[in-house]
């Protein structure tokens, strides 16, 4: 009888840990997924019946219900996807004081990076909390929906409680990789720096703000995680500033409708990455220029254009097409180096020909038209393209790489234009109805997203119950992380703009010189330093705020200075030691990064020369808004 017992005893614990460790790997999926296709359907919902449903309804208007219930679940589904993030590792950090270190500092470090972020995580989920009791105290309704706004803002203590507990778990993992030693030392430097950080320093608010923020840059704390602790600290050191404010404003900071175009265009590139359309965009460009010298680099690069009209992200595009572009350039006698960096560099066009995530951003802290940003960064993203174009040509002429011979007959190109006609449509779909004024840039993002899905699992097929899933989660995680990053970039950017930070360097920046050509080259060269080592978003929601007082004072135009930013950015994409794109490219044409950098000096270079072409040319970026208005 005791054996039975003892036997039934063992079955049950294991049922109870198989399942307690299903529900650990699992719990954010269902939330995500079912949330990520909430949010697309209501605002597609919402586009559609404005201009067909509501007219068959006699012209009634759509529901506005849609807007506020969609902001809502957006703001859930991206926190809570930051611990899916954080499981994955997949955070944007500064890695290159990290890298530098030995081995065995390196596993001192990283436990004091996790508990940075879990001291952030847990004073949010407090401060979250501390702020729904007030709520419950002085009841708010929403204006739409009339449920009580604490619903809502539960999203910040419940998500940042679950990222605390998967920090946790993390820095469990770190103790059993890394041994008991090497976590006790990083406790203790943990918690000295920390008691350190919130001592009552004697200095200003702008160098405690930049200092803290550089330290924990140079630790790899998260860059919205070092914002965020940045802020924390400096309002912790002043009596001017109440740190409980950072609860509420993580939660206005994302619930904010131009942000879900963000999500949107990510998962409308995954989707059509996923479903096929990326392998039709490109036997379309090798239909078209494949007999040419360096015809297959030539058609890897227009299919990085195209692509980027529906992505709107640089690695998205070096991925979807690289994947299939650089084995398919070596089989045919390409220089592998050479492959992947055409790839690296064509990828980067992603951010520039619109829709572009980094214009969203860019749009929403300078507070300009996200549709004007997409119109102006066409042209210098076209013009890019082409000049990469005829780099790749004389490369490939110098070293004998001629194209495979096609027919021409227009019967084949017909063909090819057919098998890629749902890509086609795409930024027909997304671009025209933007600049058309029928639908907003959130609106076409959902659409796209609708659409991509669509032709993915019931046209290609290529999307099914296999990869479905991993599709959603990759969309939430990829988008959270941005989403985070603009929070905690609000939060910051608060105390700066309370501080007169800004004020200050437009003040210093003038006084050195008030020449618009010689002000354009400094920021030029400070931003081509950024992009070396920071992630292009990042850098954006950070130094927008500081750049732009001084440009609009010289008299240089925002949208004029938005392209400029981003397309000096994008050459980020490509410049060690972050160079995204040359690391995704690198692992999809297995060679080492270092032997990258030797091919990818003459496409830098031509990168650099257009960058100066837009600064300098505003004509070329705002010719076809004047044309518009």
């Amino acid at each position: 009888m005791s054996v039975l017992v003892t036997k039934e005893t063992k079955t049950i614990k294991e049922y109870f840990f198989s399942n307690l460790k299903y529900l650990n790997e699992h719990l954010e999926k269902p939330f995500l997924c079912f949330g990520l296709l909430l949010i697309i359907s209501l605002i597609t919902f919402q586009s559609i019946y404005r201009y067909i449903l509501s007219y068959l309804a006699g012209g009634s208007e759509a529901p506005i219900w849609t807007g506020e219930l969609s902001r809502f679940v957006f703001v859930w589904i991206s926190y809570l996807a930051i611990s899916v993030a954080i499981k994955n590792h997949s955070n944007i950090r500064v890695d290159i004081f990290f890298d530098l270190l030995p081995k065995k500092s390196q596993k001192v470090l990283w436990p004091i990076t996790q508990l940075c972020f879990l001291v952030f995580t847990s004073f949010m989920c407090y401060a979250g909390f501390k702020h729904i009791s007030i709520q419950q105290k002085f009841p708010q309704i929403t204006p739409v929906l009339q449920i009580p706004y604490y619903i809502p803002y539960l999203a910040i203590p419940v998500s940042f409680g679950l990222m605390s507990i998967r920090l946790i778990q993390e820095l469990y993992n770190s103790l059993k990789e890394h041994g008991l030693e090497n976590m006790i030392y990083s406790c203790f430097i943990t918690y000295v720096l920390m008691l350190t950080f919130t001592y009552p320093f004697e200095v200003s608010t702008s160098v405690l703000l930049f200092l803290y923020f550089g330290i924990f840059l140079s630790l790899a704390v998260p860059v919205s995680i070092s914002l965020g602790l940045s802020a924390l600290f400096v309002s912790l050191n002043s009596i001017n500033l109440s740190t409980f404010y950072l609860a509420p404003i993580a939660f206005t900071a994302v619930d904010s409708f131009p942000i879900m175009a963000i999500p949107f265009f990510i998962a409308a590139g995954t989707f059509m990455g996923e479903g096929g359309l990326s392998r039709r965009l490109l036997k379309l460009g090798d239909t078209l220029l494949g007999s040419c010298y360096g015809g297959l680099a030539l058609a890897t690069i227009a299919s990085c254009m195209f692509f980027s009209s529906i992505s709107g992200s640089g690695p998205a595009t070096v991925a979807a097409i690289g994947t299939l572009a650089i084995p398919a350039m070596v089989q045919r006698g390409y220089n592998p180096y050479f492959s992947a960096t055409i790839v690296a560099a064509a990828g980067a066009i992603g951010v520039m020909i619109p829709p572009s995530n980094p214009f969203i951003i860019y749009g929403i802290v300078s507070e300009e038209s996200i549709g004007n940003l997409f119109i102006s960064g066409l042209f210098p993203g076209l013009l890019m393209g082409f000049s990469l174009m005829i780099i790749a040509y004389i490369y490939s002429r110098k070293n004998g790489w001629k194209g495979q011979e096609r027919s021409g007959k227009l019967k084949d190109i017909l063909e090819a234009i057919w098998y890629a006609k749902g890509a086609l449509l795409v930024p027909i779909i997304v671009l025209g109805g933007i600049y058309g004024g029928f639908i907003t840039p959130t609106e076409a993002g959902a659409i796209a997203s609708s659409y991509g899905l669509f032709l993915g699992v019931f046209v290609y097929k290529e999307i099914n119950k296999k990869n479905i899933i991993p599709c959603l989660m990759k969309a939430c995680s990829t988008s959270a992380v941005v989403v985070m990053l603009i929070a905690m970039a609000r939060i910051f950017g608060n105390i700066m703009t309370i501080s007169h930070i800004p004020e200050k360097i437009v003040e210093f920046m003038l006084s050195l010189t008030s020449n618009k050509l010689m002000i354009l080259l400094a920021i030029n060269v400070v931003l081509l330093i950024v992009g070396t080592f920071m992630e292009t978003l990042a850098a954006i929601l950070i130094l927008t705020p500081i750049f732009l007082p001084i440009v609009v004072k010289v008299g240089i135009n925002p949208i004029h200075f938005g392209v400029i930013m981003v397309v000096n950015l994008a050459i980020g994409f490509v410049t060690p030691p972050v160079g995204i794109n040359l690391f995704v490219a690198s692992d999809i044409a297995k060679v080492k990064i270092h032997d990258l950098l030797k091919t990818i000096k003459p496409f830098l270079i031509t990168m650099i020369v257009v960058l100066l072409l837009v600064t300098y040319i505003p004509f070329l970026s705002l010719f076809v808004l004047q044309l518009k208005n």
